[in-house]
């Protein structure tokens, strides 16, 4: 056991080393700082709402002012955890804050209010997506973790930060929720004991399976059904396909957040090499939505930066102005 402890130990001040000057500095101007904003991408999953939540409940504790921002509503399916809401950009007063802490996809909501952000304000981004360009005053940005979660650990590793069990449950959302409960190829041992020692801070890991993956309402089931029903395999390339319309949602009586782990099952058909997802949303948008496993040997990302997305090697995902159509040969983006 003990030697068990002392692996993990070397494992994670490699890893904090990287970041020791970015964690400190965050650390120093979190405890300079009165107002704070925690802003996380649009349409929000259990890493992006695990990030900033663990982070809240941590500030709290040092009595500052906190507030959570996103272009969208808080997740309906991470209710039963939180009772939180997310104020909209336009709703803020940018210059009221002295700290701005963007975390999780960076590029995906918060690139539209960072031009509006004035130049003596502090901006932290934290993130563990590649190819990021937004630049802040604190940037702690590596690809190699699992998740923002694991790098909101991280800093609280560092910092001698106490995890209470709120703190400690919604990091351990996030970390599952981006290694899909440690089955993608991003669960390192670090990841395992990182688990553990939260699970040991209280944790509940049953209750954030069930709420996370487990618990589905009839209408994600129903869209499901519709999906899968449509879905297609490309026999050249293996890819396996589906689409989701408007008409879709409205039909099911469903959102876009009932869209999430769509693509991760459909990746697990036999024969596939990947699976993408084309979902309509607002705005004349289409969302894509790809993933892979590694040992199927095909770089999703690599295909996002084709559209002008981005994202991971087995996750990735890009967006596209049009609509949906389907013809005699298929489906079209109009």
């Amino acid at each position: 056991m003990r030697q068990t402890q002392v692996a993990f130990l070397n494992v994670s001040l490699s890893t904090m080393r990287l970041f020791n000057k970015e964690f400190k500095t965050l650390f120093n101007v979190i405890k300079k700082s009165d107002s704070i904003l925690l802003f996380t991408h649009s349409y929000p999953d259990a890493d992006a709402v695990g990030s900033v939540l663990a982070l809240k409940k941590y500030l709290e504790s040092l009595s500052k002012k906190t507030t959570l921002g996103c272009l969208d509503p808080f997740p309906d399916f991470l209710k039963n955890l939180s009772n939180e809401k997310f104020a909209n950009p336009a709703t803020l007063d940018l210059a009221s804050f002295d700290l701005i802490i963007a975390c999780d996809s960076v590029e995906h909501g918060f690139d539209k209010i960072f031009p509006e952000i004035k130049d003596e304000k502090v901006v932290a981004l934290l993130d563990h997506h590649p190819d990021i360009t937004l630049q802040g005053d604190i940037n702690i940005i590596d690809p190699t973790y699992s998740s923002t979660c694991e790098i909101v650990y991280d800093f609280f590793l560092e910092n001698r930060v106490e995890i209470n069990r709120e703190m400690a449950t919604f990091i351990l959302l996030g970390i599952l929720g981006d290694t899909g409960i440690f089955q993608h190829s991003n669960t390192t041992p670090k990841v395992m004991e990182i688990a553990s020692a939260l699970m040991k801070k209280g944790a509940t890991l049953s209750k954030i399976v069930s709420t996370n993956f487990s618990n589905k309402k009839m209408s994600t089931l129903k869209l499901w059904g519709k999906t899968f029903e449509k879905a297609q395999l490309n026999k050249e390339n293996r890819m396996i396909i589906s689409v989701i319309t408007k008409k879709d949602l409205s039909k099911c009586g469903a959102t876009t957040e009932d869209i999430s782990q769509v693509a991760e099952i459909l990746n697990t058909v036999p024969g596939t090499k990947f699976s993408l997802i084309l979902s309509e949303r607002a705005g004349d948008t289409i969302k894509g939505s790809l993933r892979s496993e590694d040992y199927k040997g095909v770089d999703v990302s690599k295909i996002a930066r084709s559209f002008g997305g981005g994202g991971h090697k087995l996750a990735a995902g890009f967006e596209v102005k049009g609509k949906i159509i389907e013809t005699k040969d298929g489906w079209k983006i109009v």
